[in-house]
């Protein structure tokens, strides 16, 4: 006999493809709740059913009012409330971090039931340094923030993890190719399910594959961390010269950084002394 669950949240990773992922445990939790919040009631509807559930169902998402929130909080105050998102683990590039902090606070009992992620499957299956990763979320989907972005995490000695959209990989991969060049980069998509594909190679590679077969279903884009780049002060500082000949000192710190793994505080601080 299963054991009546306390109160409290919840929170259930869910599988990203194959329902065969789902564990025990996520099962036990799903079946002894009053209630589940959800991104989509029709997703996790069909997860329901599957597992032979019919808890009531309650849109949670990013958009969703204080009210709502605070209706979850006061479920979860006196009966066990589970949170899901579509799929994979909540909170990780999906909704719920507000709920998490405000049952927190309230002193509620919150418990994790650890499950699928789509970062880490894709980091385990890429072939790229695992030893140290960033996990970053989504690319923006404006080309400007999005070299701002990889720009601002080049210096970073790990391997870089995104989420991405099928549309937007094209452009992804090109503004890898420019701002973060040499990298090795992997697109992992379809995971655990029946076309799951890691692909390994170039941005110009994979921009010519995708090119004449169009990715479909969500992708977990990884860049390889930055080699091992041996430069001199003097050689250093002459292409800090070069850039500043076109370049603010802040742009021309950041560009030789990116070229070189030179810390960019110090290229900033010679920059300024040239200036």
């Amino acid at each position: 006999m299963v054991e009546p669950l306390d109160p409290g949240l919840y929170i259930v990773a869910t599988p990203i493809g194959n329902l065969g992922d789902v564990s025990a445990r996520a099962v036990a939790v799903l079946g002894g709740v009053a209630a589940v919040a959800c991104e989509d009631t029709r997703v996790t509807g069909k997860l329901l059913h599957h597992l032979g559930f019919k808890q009531k169902l309650i849109r949670y998402d990013d958009h969703a009012s204080e009210a709502t929130r605070d209706h979850l909080l006061g479920i979860a105050a006196s009966s066990p409330l589970a949170l899901v998102s579509d799929a994979g683990t909540p909170l990780i590039s999906d909704p719920g971090y507000q709920l998490v902090v405000a049952a927190r606070a309230l002193g509620i009992a919150v418990t994790s039931i650890p499950g699928p992620s789509a970062a880490i499957v894709a980091l385990t299956l890429a072939g790229l340094p695992s030893d140290r990763f960033l996990f970053a979320g989504f690319l923006p989907s404006k080309d400007k923030a999005r070299r701002e972005v990889l720009t601002e995490l080049a210096a970073i000695k790990a391997t870089l993890v995104f989420y991405e959209t099928a549309p937007r990989l094209a452009a992804s991969l090109a503004a890898i190719d420019e701002e973060l060049p040499g990298r090795a980069v992997a697109v992992a998509r379809e995971l655990t399910k029946k076309f799951e594909e890691c692909r390994n190679g170039s941005p110009a590679d994979l921009i010519a594959h995708y090119a004449t077969h169009p990715p479909k279903g969500e992708i977990v884009l990884l860049i390889g961390p930055p080699g091992e780049v041996q430069v001199d002060a003097a050689d250093a500082e002459a292409m800090l010269i070069a850039a500043l000949a076109t370049l603010k000192p802040s742009q021309a710190a950041a560009e030789v950084a990116r070229q070189t793994g030179v810390d960019r505080k110090v290229l900033y601080a010679r920059a300024m002394e040239l200036k």
